[in-house]
């Protein structure tokens, strides 16, 4: 799976962002990931297992809540790498307004 870091940011056309707006853009990547994965999966899911995830969740019990998701819905990998394409496809068509946005805000 691709990785979330500069690099990335830097492959989509926004390597002339300043260290700020990269993390602030990063961090705004990960929670739209994270937010598009969950509603595909929570689409699939039935409602105990929903529940049974949303449990580990709040919980914060991260690894458990992954490995429970490897178990019960194989095709978690599968919605990461699909979810982050199209979130890539949306980044790199908006390079330009991102990079204008950024350059037009005050130090």
């Amino acid at each position: 799976m691709k990785k979330l870091d500069y690099a990335f940011l830097d492959e989509l056309g926004l390597a002339d962002l300043d260290k700020a707006a990269k993390d602030s853009l990063l961090t705004h990547l990960y929670d739209q990931l994270e937010l598009n994965v969950g509603t595909v999966i929570a689409a699939d899911l039935s409602d105990t297992q929903l529940k049974e995830f949303e449990q580990l969740v709040d919980q914060n019990q991260q690894a458990e809540a992954l490995n429970w998701l490897q178990a019960n819905y194989p095709g978690y990998k599968q919605v990461v790498d699909d979810q982050l394409e199209k979130l890539k496809i949306e980044v790199k068509q908006n390079a330009g307004k991102i990079l204008e946005q950024s350059a037009d805000r005050p130090d």
